[in-house]
């Protein structure tokens, strides 16, 4: 999933690419992407390109007086095309959702892998009628966002800190994967309640929150829309490295699986040399 560094990365690279160039076409293929109807997405056709921001996981493109927002989800993604195919796409089953032509010729493509289809895409004339945009909490990088703005969020948070790191309406922008690097870089469980923290561990949950954050920015920036997910899993320590030598200790790198997801840790840097409950893995051994 595409996460605050990999969504600022697409930020700065669509600026270069789309400010100042105008819509020429917007083509939805999947029925899915769009999320809203009035206005209408042929109303961005025509329109020039004046800026491109991003809230949280959210990715907005200004035209003319609209707004394109998208999400990108688990498995969603921008792919950029320096000339985009004379052929209108076709709806069917495959990965592509959405694509938007510049009158340059040039364009991107909005796609999304596998059956679970959760890419939104809408067009609204202020970015807070999104609803996931109008809960977000604070953004990790914007200003004003210190340390005692971190611990006001935590106070109080009888909910384990993984939880609360990906909680869009707490911080915004940090989804599974960061959330797993911020907590092997802070030495903490991923099962700790966050109420439970005394001020030193706020402090040091804050720092590798910040630290973490802008690493994968820094380290992302510059890199060609193609290139950043392969930049990510290159980054990452121990999330999505079950089984590897943690980078720290040389323990091995655990997990815990739930439902539709999973977290990855090391017992030596993070529980003491405790491993935790996978509750999955102990159903089926029953």
């Amino acid at each position: 999933m595409p996460e605050l560094p990999e969504v600022e990365a697409l930020r700065a690279f669509l600026t270069e690419h789309l400010v100042g160039r105008t819509v020429a076409r917007a083509m939805p293929v999947a029925v899915s992407v769009l999320k809203t109807y009035d206005p209408p997405l042929s109303a961005v056709e025509g329109q020039a390109v004046t800026a491109v921001d991003r809230h949280g996981k959210f990715l907005d493109v200004t035209v003319g007086a609209l707004h394109l927002v998208t999400h990108l989800a688990r498995a969603g993604w921008l792919q950029w095309k320096d000339q985009v195919p004379a052929a209108p796409p076709r709806p069917g089953k495959g990965p592509l959702a959405l694509r938007v032509v510049l009158d340059s010729g040039e364009g991107f493509d909005l796609t999304e892998a596998g059956t679970q289809k959760r890419l939104a895409v809408y067009v609204v004339r202020d970015p807070a009628e999104v609803p996931g945009i109008a809960r977000l909490g604070p953004d990790p990088l914007g200003e004003g966002f210190d340390r005692a703005a971190f611990a006001a969020l935590l106070a109080g948070e009888r909910r384990q800190l993984k939880g609360v790191l990906r909680d869009q309406s707490v911080i915004a922008g940090i989804g599974n994967a960061y959330s797993d690097e911020i907590l092997h870089a802070a030495k903490m469980s991923p099962f700790k309640l966050a109420a439970s923290l005394t001020d030193d561990e706020v402090n040091r949950l804050y720092e590798a929150m910040e630290h973490t954050v802008r690493e994968a920015v820094e380290r992302s920036r510059g890199v060609a829309a193609g290139r950043l997910k392969a930049e990510k899993k290159s980054g990452l320590r121990v999330h999505g490295r079950t089984g590897e030598p943690c980078p720290v200790c040389g323990d091995t790198i655990r997990e815990v699986s739930f439902s539709d997801s999973s977290l990855q840790y090391c017992p030596t840097c993070q529980t003491g040399g405790k491993a935790l409950a996978d509750r999955r893995m102990s159903r089926l051994l029953k």
